[in-house]
């Protein structure tokens, strides 16, 4: 599937260091160690509606990561997912009367788009679920062989007692799994199953649903295997990082890192998992089933700058959850007019001090309020003293280009 387009990035002197965050599974800080090439899988979205503030947040966190690995030498090889084919998908479709193959591509346009806006890094490769029929069913065929898998119905499970350390990534108990998969689109009181966590691979085809011819029969994948399959086949096993929004913990990635352990038999699926804190409107998490949702593409509709968007979602560290308000754009206008007056100055003091400042917040768990507030001290600064370097301007502009995502 295509991308976006990239933005141009410029070279910084020097490089930058180590990158730190904060790893799920261990609730520790941990210094990432890639290779020259750093391996990158981010889930996508569900296209059945616009990208929201929320999906611009997660992918923005991504983008910074993307940035610093990039800044400290590496190359990154970056994977992104998009669930084109999924039950909300084909429920919107059916109460639109759209067709659901339309309704997708519309939207993963507008979030191309959205993207592209946003200055956001693409991946390597877009993969979606339809193009991945045939490597999905032979993934679940996979873990099948493997006695990792049983028929129910014509649909196949994932044994959830199959897969030594199950729970590792999300360290929740058996009571708060079943509580949150029932809540998360699971059906742990289907009768037949032989655990309620149990969750389904392979969907078989229903009246009126959409279906492919696969060894496995007539059918669609579940949820939970496409990212572990696609994943698998792009990065292979024990990747770099494995990031998403913070309610894919369980069961998204418990899930898929137990098919990709039993598939492969060994461990673990990802070095380390990134999850980003959710956005809120009106005191609840921002969402497509409350409806409550602020749509990049509307701002941008309404003629909002892409860059002062990207800097009220930069306020906000990952870890933190936070709430869209009515001052959030008023507050990141003023902040890219003070940023781009200290570029257009002629002359303004030495700016490698402020690169020192924005990598070291930056590699530090990808604080970026600490970046902003290194970038806001600077700007006013140079304003108050426009003499100096002649050169410092521009490298402002390449600091907060290449590292931040922002063109003044």
């Amino acid at each position: 599937m295509r991308s976006w387009s990239a933005p141009e990035t410029v070279a910084l002197p020097g490089n930058g260091g180590p990158l730190s965050v904060h790893d799920t599974v261990t609730g520790t800080l941990r210094t990432t160690t890639p290779d020259r090439t750093a391996r990158l899988y981010v889930c996508g979205i569900t296209p059945y509606d616009a990208a929201h503030l929320g999906h611009a947040f997660t992918y923005l966190v991504f983008d910074l990561l993307n940035r610093v690995w990039r800044d400290a030498g590496h190359d990154v090889d970056y994977v992104q997912n998009t669930t084109d084919i999924d039950d909300p998908l084909l429920e919107r479709a059916a109460a639109t009367g759209e067709d659901w193959r339309a309704l997708a591509e519309r939207e993963i346009q507008v979030f191309r788009e959205d993207m592209t806006a946003l200055r956001i890094l693409p991946p390597r490769a877009y993969v979606g679920v339809v193009e991945s029929i045939d490597l999905i069913a032979d993934f679940v065929a996979r873990l099948r062989e493997r006695g990792a898998a049983y028929e129910l119905d014509g649909d196949i499970y994932f044994s959830a007692a199959s897969s030594e350390g199950f729970g590792s990534v999300s360290g929740l108990d058996r009571d708060q799994m079943l509580h949150l998969f029932a809540e998360r689109g699971g059906d742990p009181q289907r009768p037949g199953k032989k655990d309620p966590l149990d969750w389904l691979l392979w969907r078989a085809q229903r009246p009126g649903e959409p279906a492919w011819d696969t060894p496995l029969g007539r059918g669609r994948p579940g949820w939970h295997v496409e990212c572990s399959a696609i994943s698998l086949h792009e990065l292979g096993m024990s990747f770099d990082l494995n990031g998403g929004g913070d309610d894919l913990v369980f069961p998204h990635h418990e899930m898929g890192a137990a098919e990709a352990r039993c598939a492969t038999g060994t461990a673990p699926h990802a070095q380390n998992y990134v999850h980003v804190a959710m956005v809120g409107l009106d005191g609840e998490k921002m969402s497509k089933s409350l409806g409550n949702l602020v749509f990049v593409s509307r701002l941008r509709a309404d003629g909002v700058d892409p860059m002062a968007v990207r800097l009220a979602l930069l306020e906000h560290h990952y870890r933190t959850a936070w709430e869209w308000g009515d001052t959030s754009l008023d507050e990141a206008r003023a902040r890219l007019e003070l940023w781009r007056s200290a570029a257009a100055l002629p002359a303004a003091p030495d700016a490698a001090p402020l690169l020192a400042e924005v990598r070291a917040a930056l590699a530090a768990d990808l604080d970026s309020p600490a970046a902003l507030l290194a970038v806001d001290t600077w700007a006013r600064r140079a304003l108050a003293e426009p003499h100096g370097d002649p050169a410092a301007p521009a490298l402002l502009r390449d600091i907060v280009d290449t590292l931040l995502g922002v063109a003044l």
